[in-house]
C-alpha cells in the first residue's frame, strides 16, 4: 500500500530541519525549513519540506511573510494544506503578530520617535487587506494614552472631514495626536490625497489646540512618516 505523506523521520539526517536547528541554532534554518517543522508531515506524495516550499510558492509574494494575508480559506486552497495545518500556520502568525507587538508595549512608547510608534502599529495594521485608520492620543507627556480605530476602508472617504478626528480626540481629552493609517499594497509612499488630507487636520488642529504631531502611513513591515519626510512641519 503506498503512503500518502512523509514524516521528518523519513528524510535524511543532513536533511531534517529538527535536527539542523538543534545542532546550529533555528536561526539557520531557512524559511521553508522552518514551516516545515510547524506542518510536521508532508503530503501525498512530498515531504514536509517539499510540501513547505511549494507553500512558499503559492503565498502573497512568494514569501513567507505572506502569511500575514493569508486567511484558513485561503490557505486551504492549496493543496496539501488541509483544516489542521491551516489552523497550525493561522496560529503561528498570530503569535508571531503578538510577540511584535508586546515588544514594543504602549507604556513604553516615545511618541517622539516615529520608528518606535510604527514598530508598535507594523504587527496590527501592516498585513491588512483594507485600508485602516488609527489614531494615537497623546497625553501632556507626549505618550500615547490610546489607539483609536477611527475607520475601516479608505482613508480619502473616512478622512474626507477632520470632524471625526477631532471628535475623538477630544472626546479622549488629547493633548495631541498622531494619526497611522496603512496601505495594503505594502507600499507606505504617500499618495497626493494623504498629503491634501493630512495639511487640512493639521490646520484644523492648529485651530482647536490639539496638534497633530505626525501621520504615519504603514506598509508591510516598512513605514512613512509624514513629518520625518519634511511633507509638513
Amino acid at each position: 500500500m503506498k503512503k500518502n505523506s512523509f514524516t521528518m523521520r523519513e528524510m535524511p539526517v543532513s536533511e531534517r530541519p529538527y535536527e539542523k536547528c538543534e545542532q546550529y541554532g533555528a536561526q539557520y534554518l531557512s524559511d521553508s525549513e522552518l514551516l516545515a517543522v510547524v506542518l510536521r508531515t508532508g503530503s501525498r506524495g512530498e515531504r514536509s519540506t517539499e510540501l513547505a516550499g511549494r507553500l512558499l510558492q503559492e503565498l502573497p509574494g512568494k514569501s513567507i511573510s505572506g502569511l500575514f494575508q493569508s486567511s484558513l480559506e485561503q490557505l486551504r486552497e492549496i493543496r496539501g494544506i488541509g483544516r489542521v495545518k491551516a489552523i497550525q500556520l493561522l496560529c503561528l502568525t498570530e503569535i508571531t503578530k503578538r510577540m511584535l507587538k508586546s515588544h514594543t508595549a504602549q507604556k513604553d512608547l516615545c511618541c517622539n520617535e516615529p520608528q518606535q510608534i510604527a514598530a508598535y502599529f507594523i504587527p496590527i495594521m501592516g498585513f491588512l487587506e483594507t485600508e485602516q485608520v488609527r489614531m494615537a492620543v497623546l497625553n501632556g507627556r507626549n505618550a500615547m494614552v490610546n489607539d483609536v480605530l477611527l475607520s475601516n476602508g479608505s482613508f480619502v472617504s473616512a478622512m474626507a472631514s477632520p470632524r471625526e478626528v477631532f471628535y475623538y480626540a477630544l472626546k479622549h481629552r488629547a493633548v495631541s495626536i498622531i494619526l497611522l493609517h496603512n496601505h495594503p499594497s505594502g507600499d507606505p509612499s504617500p499618495s497626493k490625497e494623504d498629503l491634501a488630507l493630512t495639511r487640512r487636520i493639521a490646520r484644523t488642529g492648529e485651530l482647536i489646540g490639539i496638534p497633530l504631531l505626525d501621520h504615519i502611513i504603514i506598509g508591510a513591515g516598512r513605514y512613512t512618516s509624514l513629518r520625518e519626510s519634511g511633507y509638513f512641519s
